[in-house]
């Protein structure tokens, strides 16, 4: 029985060591192997993936070196989806651990837009056309949405993870019921894992998408 609805996503586990973190390098044994004989549906289905996904950011960062996004998107889908199997910790639920993608990710894009592209840095923070007399607001606004970007790619995800499995406690935490009742909780159960699906290959996508136009800002 869990003490509050927040216990699944406690990362202590015993002798207060936390190895429920240790669920997020379970995702590198779903690596398909690239030395297969035989291609399998599994390789082809992720090499048509990795060719979409690579013509899709080529577009946005406009150069041809999309492997650090490709990578960052299949690690946040691998956990995200890692946290829908039963007594497996979701890792991509905790700030600690979408914070050290984008943080990181952010950073680096500013030193090297700042350093190398400062004229092209300045202006961007004056969209064109913009009135005289909204200027010095324009800057204000700006600059505090620059700030805020590694924040707003940690909290999205982490929240929308923590949404998805708080709905599903609560449907299983409704105790005793009719068997017509209990027929209903699983079929709404059944919808959310779905749903739950579809939100961790889109918020996973999301991250990185964004992460891939902040690049191409600098």
């Amino acid at each position: 029985m869990m003490a509050n609805l927040f216990s699944s996503f406690d990362p202590c586990a015993n002798f207060n060591i936390p190895f429920n973190w240790m669920s997020s390098m379970i995702s590198f044994f779903f690596i398909p192997s690239l030395f297969w004989m035989m291609p399998n549906r599994m390789n082809f289905i992720i090499q048509k993936s990795l060719i979409s996904l690579h013509m899709e950011f080529k577009i946005l960062t406009k150069k041809n070196n999309t492997l650090m996004f490709i990578s960052l998107f299949f690690f946040i889908l691998i956990n995200n989806f890692m946290g829908l199997f039963p007594y497996i910790f979701t890792s991509s639920s905790h700030l600690i651990f979408t914070l050290t993608f984008a943080l990181p990710l952010w950073l680096t894009f500013m030193i090297f837009g700042w350093l190398n592209n400062t004229y092209h840095m300045f202006a961007h923070l004056m969209p064109q056309g913009t009135p005289p007399i909204l200027m010095p607001f324009m800057v204000c606004i700006e600059t505090i949405s620059n700030i805020i970007r590694p924040g707003t790619l940690a909290i999205r995800l982490s929240a929308n993870m923590i949404a998805g499995h708080l709905l599903m406690t609560l449907l299983g935490n409704t105790g005793s019921l009719v068997n017509f009742l209990i027929f209903i909780v699983i079929m709404i159960q059944c919808l959310l894992i779905i749903l739950e699906s579809a939100v961790a290959m889109i918020q996973s996508y999301v991250f990185a998408i964004l992460s891939t136009l902040y690049s191409s800002e600098v």
